[in-house]
Formats: C-alpha cells, sequence, structure tokens
C-alpha cells in the first residue's frame, strides 16, 4: 500500500478529466482556428471550457486566456502589464513561487524597482504592509493567494479594497488556492490571477490567466493570435478540455472535497503530536489551506526523512515540487525567520479528497518509525 499526501506538488486526474481527455484526441480532433466543421467542433469545446473556468472563478469567459500552466500564467500577468509600463515599482513578497520572483528579478535587471514584503512568522504579511510600500510609480501588486509551502492564506482581497480606485493593477498567483478555498476574482478584487490544471485533478501542461476586462497586456508570445491575440500558438486541447472539466467538477465538489480532505490533515496532525517528540508545525493554523501541513521534526534532517517514508510508502516534499531537488533551505521558511533546525528539518504533507482517515493514522505510525529510526543513527553516530 502507497499514501499519497503530496497534492500540493500534483493530483489525481479525475476520471472523468481523463475520459474527456481522451474523447478530444480521438474524435474531436480539429484545430478551433479552422472554419470547417472539424474546426467548429474543436472551437466549441474551447469556448465550453473557457465558460467552465470562467464558472469556477465567477469570471467572464471573455476574460479568461489558456497558457501551459501556471509559470506561463504568472509571466505574461507580471512581464505583460511591466513591458506596457517600461519603467516602474513592483510589490510582491519574499515568499511567492519562484514563477513570481524569477519574474521580479530579471525585471529588475531592465530598472524596475522591486519591493519584496517579509512574513510574520506564520508566513502571512499584511495590507498595512502593501499600502506602506505604494509609490507614486507602483504599477502592479503581486501577492499569492496561498502560500504553495506552508499553506498560509494571504489577505489579497484586503489589498483589492485597498487598491481600488489608486490606479495600481492587483494580480494573484491562485494555483494553490482554488479548489481548496471560494476564490471569486469579484470578491477578490484583482485585476489578474493564476491557476494550474494539475492542481485541481486535471492535467499537466495547461492552465489559465484570468485578466479583467480593460486590462492591457504585452504578449509574451508572438504568432498566429490565439487566444485574442494574448498568447500565440495552437492552443493545447486535449489539456483545455480537461482543465474544463476538472473546473466544472471542482466548482461542484469543492467544499466537502476540502472538508474532507482537512479531516484527513487534522487527524494525521493530532495523531504525529501524540506519537512523535520535537515535532512542530511550521506556519500558523489559523489562516492556512486545510489541505497544507508543513512540519519540522528535531534531530532530524527532512531530506533524509522523505527517502525513509518513500520507502515506507508514504509521499510527501521537502518544499515546492518545483524546487525540491535543489540542496538549498526553502526561501518561504527563510523568509519566516525559522531557527535552523527548522529549515533543515521541513517536509510538508499536502492532502486531497481521496486521502483517508485510516491513511493518516497509518501514515503518523510510519513517520514515528522512520523518525525514531533516523534519530537512532544520529545518536549512534555521534
Amino acid at each position: 500500500m502507497r499514501i499519497y499526501f503530496d497534492n500540493s506538488a500534483t493530483t489525481r486526474p479525475y476520471p472523468e478529466v481523463a475520459e474527456a481527455m481522451q474523447a478530444c484526441l480521438l474524435e474531436n480532433w480539429g484545430n478551433p482556428s479552422a472554419i470547417h466543421s472539424f474546426g467548429r467542433d474543436a472551437y466549441d469545446a474551447l469556448s465550453q471550457a473557457r465558460e467552465q473556468v470562467g464558472g469556477l472563478l465567477n469570471a467572464e469567459p471573455g476574460e479568461v486566456y489558456f497558457t501551459s500552466g501556471g509559470t506561463e500564467a504568472d509571466n505574461l500577468a507580471i512581464l505583460g502589464v511591466a513591458e506596457r509600463f517600461q519603467r516602474g515599482h513592483i510589490i510582491t513578497s519574499s515568499i511567492e513561487h519562484a514563477a513570481v520572483l524569477g519574474c521580479c528579478r530579471y525585471l529588475e535587471k531592465q530598472g524596475f524597482a522591486v519591493s519584496y514584503l517579509p512574513p510574520d512568522q506564520d508566513g502571512l504579511v499584511s495590507a498595512a504592509q502593501v499600502e506602506a510600500a505604494l509609490r507614486p510609480d507602483t504599477l502592479l501588486v503581486s501577492l499569492m493567494l496561498a502560500n504553495n509551502e506552508v499553506g498560509s492564506i494571504q489577505p489579497v482581497a484586503e489589498v483589492g479594497r485597498l487598491l481600488a480606485d489608486r490606479g495600481v493593477l492587483l494580480h494573484t498567483d491562485a494555483v494553490q488556492a482554488v479548489g481548496k478555498m471560494p476564490v471569486d476574482v469579484q470578491d477578490l478584487g484583482v485585476d489578474m490571477l493564476t491557476l494550474s490544471g494539475h492542481k485541481i485533478n486535471g492535467p499537466k501542461g495547461v492552465g489559465a490567466l484570468y485578466v479583467r476586462h480593460g486590462v492591457d497586456l504585452q504578449p509574451r508570445l508572438w504568432g498566429g493570435g490565439q487566444e485574442r491575440r494574448i498568447r500565440s500558438g495552437t492552443e493545447n486541447m486535449p489539456g483545455i478540455v480537461g482543465l474544463g472539466v476538472a473546473a466544472r467538477l471542482t466548482r461542484e465538489r469543492w467544499p466537502q472535497q476540502v472538508s474532507r480532505a482537512g479531516q484527513v490533515r487534522d487527524c494525521f496532525l493530532a495523531e504525529v503530536q501524540r506519537l512523535v517528540d520535537g515535532a512542530v508545525v511550521n506556519g500558523g493554523l489559523v489562516r492556512r489551506l486545510p489541505s497544507n501541513l508543513n512540519m519540522s521534526f528535531q534531530d532530524v534532517e527532512g531530506a533524509a526523512l522523505l527517502l525513509f517514508l518513500d520507502l515506507a510508502g508514504v509521499a510527501a516534499s521537502a518544499a515546492s515540487a518545483c524546487s525540491s531537488g535543489r540542496a538549498e533551505p526553502s526561501h518561504v521558511l527563510q523568509a519566516m525567520g525559522l531557527a535552523e533546525w527548522r529549515l533543515r528539518g521541513a517536509v510538508r504533507f499536502s492532502f486531497g479528497w481521496e486521502n483517508t482517515l485510516d491513511e493518516a493514522r497509518q501514515a503518523a505510525q510510519i513517520l514515528a518509525e522512520q523518525v525514531k529510526l533516523l534519530r537512532r543513527d544520529k545518536h549512534t553516530e555521534g
């Protein structure tokens, strides 16, 4: 038996998603830009997916642009705005995903000024920090809705209200938030929002960027003018169809699925705290996604623990899956100012709708055994 507690890295596609993608590949394989019946059928499928994603976000279909994933959507939002202005000031946080931080560092080299807001020990930034960082030349704030490592839920709606009528655009990377909490672009007051298919039980290699009507972006790809000239390239129709189905099912099922994931998370945490001494939670538990748990274990290296857990049948991760192959400590935990042993011992467990309470109890027991083995080996070596 294998237990998968790494749902923040990727999720298993819904069976309905796989079926829809297969049907698209085998039956509706036309190019949506073509004017014949094959093309019209594909265009109808493209339009339906746009409506489904818009429905998930409470956005109009015409405000949804399909991309190759969250990274491209983040790049399109941030660089697309920056290239329209050519110069100015951007505000973000120091705990953003690498797709956002990488864009900001690139723009600094092009002459833009960037303010990186530090989080508190719970992994939260505040609207007051954003307000204090505003300058006359501020053109964009990019603040993630939920952190990918510690699950901290940022005050994006509060920032949206702060920026209303100030002429400053607001982008949020909602890749981790969609499907795990209410995500309504009207309530959030955002101008742009990023999501990714494989985080909501859809396929990899496809994502979307919500762009509020009236926001003018410079394209990052040039070619045939697809996606209303914002993102050229023949559309990934199987992926887009799969994302549309995943969006529809997520909209229908997310409250029940999130409740189940939260129950599994809480059960696992209670069992770990009962069985393992020197286990601490990184980040607060109040403003946190119910599916996320980031923990450190004293006298245990996180990388070694992950290996031992995997050999024992439990999958988790050290940080974001995009950077887990690197040796550096998590930039998120570093920004939170955690002690060195917590940086070295951090492991992220993330839960999905398929996980069960029995899995939580079994995984906690396996974790306790592996921590004991690692501590014994460390003591023996010492």
